[in-house]
């Protein structure tokens, strides 16, 4: 299911960073450039990357590398889920003025998402639970790895919006309704 999360949000980061960088475009735009920054950009990159080190460690059996990349992880994302919180806290002002519109969008959009995942496990053949977490998954905002692209390549983008609609309106959702709700659309599906 990890390297399923990575995978789901190559795409969706390259979409939102292509959609940023075409609403944007000035008079020098150049498609061959957009393309590169989007496929080759430090965010997909280091994607690409992470997702391919995790595999080399797996198959390799190399247990010195483990310390590096899985037993410091959980304090390093720690660290930087930290900085994300003090980034967005200095602009929470903003929050206020977007209030309705977050939290719109952070209930409305996993629930659209939600039953795409849900719809797609069924036609793909997976089980109930499949589906379930296929669906959560598809509902789910990105915590850690779409908040850093968005920082890297779009430096103008609010923190407190990207953050606050992620970690305060879509998770707790998703964790108190969210699960139940793809749950049920599971059971009731049947292609």
């Amino acid at each position: 299911m990890t390297v399923l999360l990575v995978l789901l949000e190559i795409p969706a980061i390259a979409a939102a960073i292509g959609y940023y960088k075409l609403k944007t475009r000035n008079e020098s735009f150049n498609l061959r450039k957009l393309v590169h920054e989007i496929f080759l950009g430090k965010s997909i990159l280091l994607l690409t990357g992470g997702l391919l080190i995790g595999m080399y460690i797996q198959f390799s059996g190399n247990s010195q590398l483990n310390f590096f990349f899985f037993d410091l992880f959980k304090g390093f994302l720690a660290i930087f889920m930290l900085e994300m919180g003090i980034i967005a806290s200095k602009r929470i002002e903003d929050l206020k003025k977007a209030g309705v519109k977050i939290l719109s969008f952070g209930i409305i959009m996993p629930l659209i998402a939600g039953t795409i995942g849900v719809i797609t496990g069924k036609l793909c053949g997976l089980s109930v639970g499949g589906c379930t977490v296929l669906g959560t998954m598809s509902a789910s905002a990105s915590y850690s790895a779409a908040p850093a692209a968005v920082q890297i390549a779009i430096p103008k983008a609010n923190p407190t919006l990207y953050l606050t609609s992620a970690l305060g309106v879509t998770f707790p959702f998703n964790l108190l309704i969210g699960i139940t709700l793809y749950y049920q659309l599971s059971l009731l599906i049947n292609f």
